[in-house]
Order: structure tokens, then C-alpha cells, then sequence
């Protein structure tokens, strides 16, 4: 007889011993002939194929093209804790009777959680849907399961015949034993089965009118108890497919990139440069902290080669004292797992670590995968290296740039010994405090490297996080993302117009959120976009207000807050007097003095990201129509401890010219009717507007090149519980 009861409860805590998921259907070997027995076939006349039959696609009920499933379901797909995300399903069944479905999550101790009710999305579609929000951290599974739903059939049917007086008696019946059926599957507890128990007698009551006896099995308090405890028949369960449930970090940050050789530096000319150490960087700390960043990358921090040492502006032709670029490492003081002695030791390293931690900051530390010259792998492991046709060793080319100071390595000839050297040295920096790895041009090396590399370690330390920095092609992308890497740069510093923010952005929130987590840097070292080197302050202010909100991590490199945007020459994206090349101190109290800074604002959003969940996810973002191409408007609903958060965005994207525009507001999509009108408040300037369907806007650069919107419903603890007068 079919199942009529959950296998997994609605609601409350799991208690129920979780079986096994069914093993996959096996092909069995065919049976052989008798006749071949007798005369077996020699190597000359070899047997001829076996064609099976394909095992079957679908069980009872198909369950079809479930989502989010990443390389087939060979991949987990991706979600942090806490955070929500949908899982799709195509649910259908042979003529017109009623289905429904739902989501069972088994946590990472196999056990099952409370299921989770799903709906059709869209009528006729056949595409069901449920939100789900895993609670912990581990390897979890998902699976949905399709059932008849008897109960919701009848109710169709009833609500016709009734009123129209055909089989009144019968059909009045059937509903009666169904509910009796479903009694018996509902615990007794809170008056569950009562209930529905109630309800097959008034359906039975033949002293009430039809349409009263019908009414008494529609009520509100029996709908919530089938709700919890449907009736289930031909329940059919999908296979179960994996999700990856990580710290929140890996979704939702804010990261701050500076050199440390920079801070505490001392430049004068006509005397040899004195380096920055960690323990002046270590200065710098608490304004990063106070600007409400939660993560400060550092850029290598390891000796560096002399060999084809770059000099400023990457001249060939560097001075004695220049002092080289971070990313040409090794030199005879050591290689990847040693300290620049300029910096200091690996105590004082230490004692940085330890001092971020103490301002709540973590260090994320360069990985980079090549080598200088001198670096001791060169002569240990000559097989690490590309040799040309004259012996020797091809440096690094990224037409029309050349890399004359750096050799790549080639993984074809030993990539075991670079999978095991690469791990060690990962753990080696883990045992020193870092958790956070930014990993140069992963695009450069093995996808099957990466995926063993990342393997390794998230399986002992799953709280490791590796951001890809992989400007490249979509694909390579997508599946460094796949394989492992919790975070990805993105193509965001390259769209600018309306158009390209909107086609990324949702591209980002949609098709790939279950897997490529992007963080948005605003600018970094190699690249500075024409649009900020041509639009002065305004532009920098439009930029950091789009990254912090578009994305939940997003990231700035040093000097941003300062508005440096100046190139090294006309149509390039390199900075002049690059930080790459060398020593770049910076006199932040005369900034902050004279408010040649936008740090203030910084740390606004900042606070801002903090204290609204919407700003906290990647998913749920919706774009919202507006009448000038120049200004974009986007909203973002997430679910807090007090109820539902939106916050409506609204940018001047033209860093030169104000603008006037009429936003036209999608109400459904922010929880409200189209007629209603709400109270918002500006989260940059703490102004509160009444908005509705259309609002006018004036967005005026430099002073106020942004809207961010919270949208107070009546339940905001900031409005006392009413909407503002």
C-alpha cells in the first residue's frame, strides 16, 4: 500500500532515524545464450554487443531537472549558514489529478530536518519551488519528494459538485474518509488529529446543509493541519543531491588590500628607501578596523628576486635600492614559506595576525603559484619549470606584457610533488593564523590541480577560504568556482553603463549564485578603469556605493579612499608610480584633515551592510525601472529576526552631470501591493521619504550621487510600530 505519512517531519526538530538513500539501479549482466556456451566465440569472432534497456527516468511521480545542481550533482552546490535559497523541481503526474511536493535537507550527521512545503511557481508550469535555510556548517544532502495529493484533489472536485448539487451525498463521503485518513497519520498532540477527525464528522453530518458540511473541512485551523501533516500517496523521492554548507565569510565580507612594506615607509630622494615593516603596518590596522572592513589582504609577503628586478613604472632598468615587486618570489633568503627581512620575522608576522585579530579583522595572504630566478625551487626542482628550445627557462608573457623577473611552473612532469608542496605550504601559513587565501591567476594552472589542492584542505579545515583571482574567461570561471574556490573576482570593474550592471549583476544572482560567490573589488593594483581615472571623486563615490550594495563582498585596495587615479599613461589601466614597484606611503591624517578622503563614506556603507541582511546575500536582487539610462535602481529582501528587510537602492551612475529621474517600483517585488505607500529611510543621510509606485529622484555628484533605502514597514522598530506622519 502507498505511503501515507511524511518520511520526514514538517516542522520542529528531527528526531526520526535517517535511512539510507536507495542505491542506484545497477545494470545486471546479461545471461548468457546456451548456444555460446557450446561453441565459445574465439578472439577472432568477438562477442557482439548487449544493448540494455536504460534504467528508468522517473519513479511513480517524475521528478525532473532539480535545482540548483552543479556539474550534474557531481559538485555540491554552495550556501552559507543561515542563508536562504530556492530549490526547483519539474512535478507532474499522468492526467489531471492533484500533486504536490516538498524538500527534505539531511544535515551532516545524516540526519533528516523538517521538510519543507514547495509550490508551483507559476500555474501550469509544472515547476515547483521552496525556499530552505541550512543551520550549520558540513557536507549536506537535498532531495525533493512528489506525492498525490488525494485531499487538495477532492477539494478541487468538491467545491465544483457541491454547489452544483451532483453526487452530494458521495462525494461528501469520499471527503469524510479522507480526512479520517489523514487523522491517522497526524499526531494527537495540539488537537491535530481532533481536528481533521472534527472535520470527517461535520462532512457526515446530514442534519447541516451540503454547503455548511463542505465549509466545516475548509477552515483555516484544518487547512494548517494538513499543511503540517498532508495525506501522501505514490510518494516518489528524487536522488539526493549534495550542498556545501559554509562560514558566513565566505558569502559576505569586506576586504581591504594594502602594503605592508608601504606603511611606516620612508621615502626621501636622494636616500636609499626604508621599508614598512609589520610592525608599522600593524599601525594601520585600527583605522581599517574603524572603516568597518573584516577582512585586510596582504599582497606577497615573501623574499623577493634580483634576477630581471623591475624598477618603477616596470622599468628594466631598476636602481640599487628599487625595491622589486612581491609577486617575483624567492630569493637566497627563502621562497614561499619565508618572511622579506625587511618586513621582519615570522614573530612579527605573528604578532600582526594576532593584533587583526584583536580588532576583529582577519588576514587574507597572497598565494601565488610562480617564482623569481633566484628562488631556491630553480635549482631543487629544475622539472617545475618550462625550459625552451636554448635551455633555458620561459618567464611569464601575457601579451603585450611581459614578465621578465617571474617563471611560471609547468604541472605536466610532477604535479604530485607541486600537490603536495602546495599544500604544505598552505597548512604552513594556516598554522601561523591565516585563514584566508587570495590565489594569483588560478587560471594559469590545472583545474584538476586546484580541485586536489582545495580538496585537501577543505576537507580537514572546511573553514579555509580561497578567492579566485581568475580574470578570465567565463568558463574557467565557473568551474574554478565549482571545484572548490569560495570566492571569485569578477568582470564588475569592466561594466559601468546601466545595461552591463544590470545583465551582471543578475547574471551573478541567478544563474550562478549556487556556486561562483563574487566579490567586487573596486580597483586593485593592476587595475584602474578609465571610469575612475576620468570621473574624480564622484566617480569613486558611485563605484564603492554599486560594489557594496550590488555584491556581499566586495573589496578596495589602498589609496582608493584617496581617490588616486592617476595612470601611468593615457589608455592604460596600470597606475603611475605603481605600488608593484615600488615603496607608496601615504600621509592618511593630512587626508583625513583636510577630507581629501571618502573613508567617512566607506565606513557608511560599511555600516550599512552590516545592519541589513538584504546587503548580506547575493540572491534576491530585483532591478526596478527607471526613465533616465544614467540612473540605475535595484532592490534586495532578505528575512532578519524582526521580519522581512528591503533596502532599495537608487545610483547616479554619471559622475559628472546630476540627474532627475522617476523610479517606477515593482511593488510585489518589495512585499506590497501596488497601491500602498511606505516610509524609507536614507541610510546614507538618515532622511525619511514616503515612496510609492513612481518617485522622483535628483541624484547630484558629490553630494548626493546615491540613494540606499530601507524600506520601514509598520513593524520597524524605527518607526515605533506605525508608519511616519
Amino acid at each position: 500500500m502507498p505511503s501515507t505519512r511524511p518520511s520526514a517531519k514538517p516542522s520542529g526538530k528531527a528526531t526520526t532515524k535517517v535511512p539510507k538513500p536507495p542505491a542506484p539501479q545497477q545494470d545486471h549482466a546479461p545471461q548468457q545464450d546456451p548456444a555460446s556456451q557450446q561453441h565459445p566465440r574465439g578472439p577472432q569472432d568477438p562477442q557482439p554487443p548487449q544493448h540494455q534497456p536504460p534504467p528508468p527516468l522517473t519513479g511513480r511521480i517524475p521528478v525532473l531537472d532539480i535545482a540548483p545542481r552543479v556539474h550534474g550533482g557531481r559538485r555540491p552546490a554552495k550556501a552559507v549558514v543561515g542563508e536562504t535559497f530556492q530549490v526547483t523541481a519539474t512535478v507532474f503526474r499522468e492526467g489531471h489529478e492533484a500533486v504536490a511536493a516538498n524538500v527534505v535537507l539531511r544535515d551532516p550527521e545524516g540526519r533528516l530536518g523538517p521538510w519543507t512545503p514547495m509550490r508551483e511557481l507559476a500555474p501550469g508550469t509544472d515547476r515547483w519551488g521552496a525556499d530552505v535555510t541550512p543551520d550549520a556548517e558540513g557536507s549536506w544532502t537535498f532531495a525533493v519528494e512528489a506525492w498525490g495529493d488525494p485531499v487538495t484533489q477532492w477539494r478541487d472536485h468538491a467545491q465544483i459538485k457541491i454547489p452544483a448539487g451532483i453526487d452530494t451525498e458521495l462525494v461528501l463521503e469520499e471527503g469524510a474518509r479522507l480526512h479520517e485518513r489523514a487523522a491517522a497519520g497526524a499526531p494527537a498532540s495540539k488537537g491535530r488529529r481532533a481536528t481533521l477527525r472534527a472535520a470527517a464528522k461535520a462532512l457526515r453530518d446530514t442534519e447541516r446543509p451540503a454547503a455548511a458540511r463542505l465549509a466545516a473541512a475548509l477552515t483555516p485551523e484544518v487547512d494548517a493541519v494538513l499543511a503540517e501533516h498532508p495525506l501522501r500517496e505514490l510518494v516518489t523521492e528524487s536522488e539526493w543531491l549534495p550542498l556545501l554548507v559554509e562560514r558566513e565569510r565566505a558569502l559576505f565580507g569586506s576586504w581591504y588590500e594594502f602594503f605592508p612594506r608601504s606603511e611606516g615607509a620612508v621615502v626621501r630622494e636622494g636616500q636609499a628607501p626604508k621599508s614598512g615593516t609589520f610592525r608599522t603596518a600593524a599601525e594601520r590596522l585600527p583605522a581599517i578596523a574603524a572603516m568597518g572592513f573584516d577582512v585586510v589582504y596582504l599582497p606577497p609577503i615573501h623574499p623577493i628576486g634580483t634576477t630581471f628586478r623591475k624598477g618603477p613604472n616596470n622599468s628594466l632598468s631598476p636602481g640599487p635600492h628599487d625595491v622589486g615587486v612581491p609577486w617575483a618570489i624567492g630569493s637566497p633568503e627563502g621562497g614561499h614559506d619565508a618572511i622579506h627581512p625587511d618586513l621582519g620575522t615570522l614573530a612579527d608576522f605573528d604578532a600582526f595576525v594576532r593584533r587583526a585579530k584583536d580588532l576583529h579583522l582577519e588576514v587574507a595572504l597572497d598565494f601565488a603559484l610562480q617564482c623569481s630566478p633566484d628562488h631556491p625551487w630553480v635549482n631543487k626542482h629544475p622539472e617545475w619549470f618550462q625550459h625552451r628550445a636554448d635551455g633555458s627557462i620561459a618567464y611569464a608573457e601575457n601579451p603585450p606584457k611581459k614578465y621578465q623577473d617571474i617563471y611560471p611552473l609547468a604541472f605536466d612532469r610532477d604535479m604530485p610533488g607541486l600537490i603536495a608542496e602546495t599544500v604544505r605550504l598552505l597548512r604552513f601559513w594556516m598554522d601561523h593564523g591565516v585563514r584566508i587565501f587570495r590565489v594569483d591567476n588560478p587560471h594559469t594552472k590545472p583545474v584538476t590541480f586546484w580541485e586536489q589542492v582545495l580538496g585537501d584542505i577543505n576537507r580537514t579545515d572546511p573553514d579555509v577560504i580561497f578567492l579566485a583571482e581568475a580574470f578570465t574567461r567565463p568558463a574557467m570561471m565557473r568551474t574554478l568556482a565549482a571545484i572548490g574556490f569560495q570566492q571569485s573576482y569578477t568582470y564588475f570593474t569592466w561594466r559601468n553603463t546601466k545595461k552591463e550592471l544590470t545583465d551582471y549583476a543578475q547574471e551573478l544572482a541567478d544563474e550562478t549564485s549556487h556556486y561562483l560567490r563574487p566579490n567586487f573589488f573596486v580597483n586593485t593594483p593592476d587595475i584602474l578603469h578609465a571610469y575612475l581615472q576620468n570621473g574624480g571623486r564622484p566617480a569613486f563615490e558611485v563605484r564603492a556605493v554599486l560594489a557594496a550594495t550590488l555584491a556581499p563582498t566586495w573589496g578596495v585596495y589602498s589609496g582608493y579612499e584617496l581617490c588616486e587615479n592617476a595612470p601611468a599613461k593615457a589608455g592604460s589601466e596600470e597606475y603611475l608610480d605603481s605600488e608593484k614597484y615600488q615603496l607608496r606611503p601615504r600621509d592618511w591624517e593630512s587626508a583625513e584633515r583636510t577630507g581629501a578622503t571618502i573613508a567617512p563614506l566607506i565606513t557608511t556603507l560599511n555600516r550599512v551592510r552590516r545592519t541589513n541582511p538584504a546587503l548580506r546575500q547575493l540572491r534576491g536582487l530585483h532591478f526596478h525601472p527607471t526613465d533616465q539610462e544614467a540612473v540605475i535602481a535595484y532592490s534586495k529582501t532578505a528575512q532578519d529576526k524582526d521580519g522581512s528587510n528591503t533596502v532599495l537602492v537608487v545610483v547616479n551612475l554619471d559622475a559628472h552631470h546630476t540627474q532627475e529621474a522617476t523610479v517606477s517600483l515593482d511593488m510585489p517585488k518589495l512585499g506590497l501591493d501596488w497601491h500602498e505607500t511606505v516610509p524609507v529611510r536614507d541610510e546614507l543621510t538618515g532622511d525619511t521619504y514616503h515612496w510609492g509606485r513612481t518617485n522622483y529622484v535628483r541624484l547630484e555628484p558629490g553630494r548626493a550621487p546615491a540613494h540606499i533605502l530601507r524600506v520601514l514597514r509598520p513593524s520597524s522598530p524605527l518607526i515605533g510600530g506605525s508608519p511616519t506622519p
